[in-house]
């Protein structure tokens, strides 16, 4: 009798780039290019499965540190090639180019991408199917979800989420730290826009936020600014630092950004 997991073979799917992907049996050799994918594989439990995974992983750090890199924001196709993988999962807002070129190379590429907290769930349950773990993704993807729907949205605040500082990069409308933001009930203050945008310091100051997350370590640089000391945010001490990867990354840990965001916005700390 064939195992369940082979049972739910062929596969055939139509990822996040829009191609149709065909896996006619269980993925052996797995390779992730992304973090994010990288969490979501090791909480499906293939710690054998994953042959190599990109430089910028780190998480579980216990479980990373072991695994062959196949490089970071340019990755190895000499390398990938040698390791002989029969799935291979990217993101496309990532590395678009280099995964057509993975296609090119008649290597089985899965593209998934996620902008929010549902497509998050979406994203695990299509690569529960991919790998084998229909089960387990979908298990997860609803626990995910149940423990959103759990998080109490905070009063209404006027959010300011900054990405960068030079240049200075705020988090607009159309990202997964939007969502958060938004589900955890905050207002973004540039929320109509879309993407990473470049934003001037004194546009910032008009719209007068009353909390600032910044996604690097700059509370300290933020707080001298010229003329932000006036700002309702740095005037109650309502500036944080988050920690990038818990709210960037499209994984099974994005529910724990979003409790934190709302902690945050709540008065917590």
């Amino acid at each position: 009798m064939q195992p369940a997991a082979a049972r739910e073979f062929p596969v055939r799917l139509v990822d996040a780039s829009g191609a149709l992907v065909i896996i006619l049996e269980t993925p052996r050799r797995i390779i992730s290019l992304a973090p994010s994918v990288t969490e979501i594989l090791f909480a499906l439990g293939l710690d054998r499965e994953i042959i190599g995974i990109s430089d910028a992983d780190d998480h579980p750090p216990d479980r990373v540190r072991t695994k062959p890199r196949v490089g970071g924001t340019v990755i190895s196709l000499e390398r990938i090639v040698s390791l002989r993988p029969d799935l291979i999962v990217g993101m496309p807002s990532l590395q678009r180019d280099q995964l057509n070129r993975l296609r090119a190379l008649r290597l089985p590429v899965l593209a998934v991408d996620a902008f929010s907290i549902g497509e998050v769930a979406e994203q695990i349950r299509v690569i529960g199917r991919a790998t084998g773990r229909a089960e387990r993704g979908a298990d997860l993807a609803s626990l995910m979800e149940r423990r959103a729907r759990a998080v109490s949205p905070a009063p209404p605040l006027r959010v300011y989420v900054e990405a960068w500082n030079e240049p200075v990069l705020a988090v607009a409308g159309g990202t997964l730290v939007e969502d958060l933001v938004r589900h955890a009930g905050g207002q973004n203050i540039f929320g109509e826009r879309k993407g990473y945008i470049q934003v001037p310091m004194e546009t910032v100051l008009v719209l007068n936020p009353q909390v600032i997350f910044l996604l690097y370590p700059g509370r300290d640089q933020l707080l001298v600014r010229p003329g932000w000391r006036v700002m309702a945010a740095v005037r109650t001490g309502r500036v944080y630092d988050l920690p990038a990867s818990l709210v960037t990354r499209p994984g099974p840990r994005i529910v724990d950004g979003l409790a934190l965001i709302a902690r945050l916005l709540s008065g917590g700390r």
